[in-house]
């Protein structure tokens, strides 16, 4: 099906032509009639499926009939989880507005920089915003921004939205835009938050849901290697030495674990970066872009990279420590494997973490043996109760993993078990 089809007008048909895109993939083939015609709509898809083109040619394509003349207000807002995303969909907005008739100013926003550059880029109006939800209200806040005059509003990843803990000022968001108003939300998955605010906020939604055909899937060999949790450091550098990874993604369960394993690395001298939420925007920029282009060997990331970023030729992804849930697990190996590229996924199974492994398996329908490595076999049998890089003294390492963290009952019984 070719995307003259869909309803798009002749100048978007250029701009998905100069994009070099062949043919509309499934979700915009499902979404973007629906879009056109002003309905609510409510995908399920997974990233790489080419949802950002979904619910930007319908919004570019609105942007058309406003007269020239007319003054720019905020007439689309997209809210995004990561200040990464918001760079990227922005990005990809504005290339496809490059073949309008009409200039459309497409605005990028996000927190973690300095916010004055961004409010003198806002002067005489946009058209398109492209935000994180705190960034959007300080500046809603400074009187950089009016949300009245919104006719559409996008959530991207509206799963990580709630995950990353934006419930609150999505809140206040929704209260700051008209009723009436068109919906696209787009969600990897469906948690009750993300249901309970489609019931509320979409009116006879279209759904859409893209389930990854078999022959699309990518290549990714994956992997599961058995370790004591004291040793993965180790066995993660004797494994990038060994096999002469040229670049490796690993995903840690929170910014100390990647502040440190880092560190270990770079005195290992091997080329290493942490990349989580509370580096600089400035430093997160240039950590990827050192990335991305070869500079870098090593990079240690929380889930803030899970989605959303596309980095080409990426080899091979380590999960030091496991995913919080199944899905997460996918989000984050599929950042390798890409473009037809074939990829690596590893991931370390201590003994605390092997019941874990194994539902992400039976959820994912998957069968990986637990391999071993000459050297690094496992001592543990049993869950150690032992100072660890991921927990306190005296508390089991969790990896992250989901209901396993020590509640703050848990930490002052084990300190008073110390005690005695």
């Amino acid at each position: 099906m070719p995307f003259s089809s869909l309803g798009l007008s002749p100048a978007l048909q250029r701009a998905v032509s100069a994009k070099a895109y062949s043919a509309p993939t499934p979700i915009q083939v499902a979404a973007i009639p629906a879009a056109l015609k002003g309905q609510d709509v409510l995908g399920s898809a997974q990233t790489g499926s080419g949802k950002t083109a979904a619910f930007a040619l319908p919004l570019l394509q609105q942007l058309e009939s406003v007269p020239p003349e007319s003054p720019r207000r905020v007439r689309a807002l997209v809210l995004v989880p990561t200040r990464e995303l918001s760079a990227q969909v922005g990005e990809e907005i504005r290339k496809l507005a490059e073949h309008l008739p009409r200039s459309v100013k497409v605005s990028i926003v996000f927190g973690g920089v300095s916010i004055n550059p961004q409010m003198m880029r806002l002067r005489g109006g946009t058209d398109i915003v492209v935000a994180t939800p705190g960034r959007l209200l300080d500046l809603v806040d400074h009187n950089a921004l009016a949300l009245g005059g919104v006719a559409t509003l996008v959530l991207d990843e509206a799963d990580r939205l709630f995950d990353l803990g934006f419930a609150e000022e999505l809140q206040r968001i929704l209260s700051l835009l008209p009723e009436k108003r068109q919906n696209l939300f787009f969600s990897a998955t469906f948690p009750p938050a993300v249901q309970a605010l489609a019931q509320t906020l979409l009116r006879d939604p279209v759904r859409v849901e893209v389930l990854p055909e078999p022959q699309g899937q990518p290549d990714i060999v994956q992997q599961a290697i058995a370790v004591d949790a004291g040793r993965r450091t180790q066995l993660l550098r004797h494994l990038i030495q060994q096999n002469h990874w040229s670049r490796v993604l690993v995903f840690v369960a929170t910014k100390h674990a990647a502040e440190m394993v880092a560190d270990k690395l770079r005195k290992a001298r091997i080329y290493a970066e942490p990349f989580h939420g509370e580096l600089s925007q400035g430093k997160r920029t240039q950590v990827l872009a050192d990335f991305k282009a070869s500079r870098l060997k090593v990079v240690i990331a929380t889930d803030v990279a899970a989605r959303g970023l596309d980095i080409a030729q990426l080899p091979v992804v380590v999960n030091y420590d496991l995913p919080r849930s199944a899905v997460d697990y996918i989000h984050r190996i599929g950042r390798t494997g890409r473009a037809g590229e074939r990829g690596i996924a590893v991931s370390f199974v201590s003994a605390d973490t092997e019941a874990h492994f194994r539902l992400i398996e039976k959820r994912q329908s998957l069968d990986l043996p637990l391999e071993r490595i000459e050297g690094f076999e496992p001592l543990e049998t049993v869950a150690v109760l032992a100072p660890s890089m991921d927990g306190a003294a005296g508390e089991p390492s969790t990896g992250g993993i989901k209901g396993k963290r020590p509640s703050k009952k848990d930490k002052l019984r084990a300190a008073a078990a110390r005690g005695q």
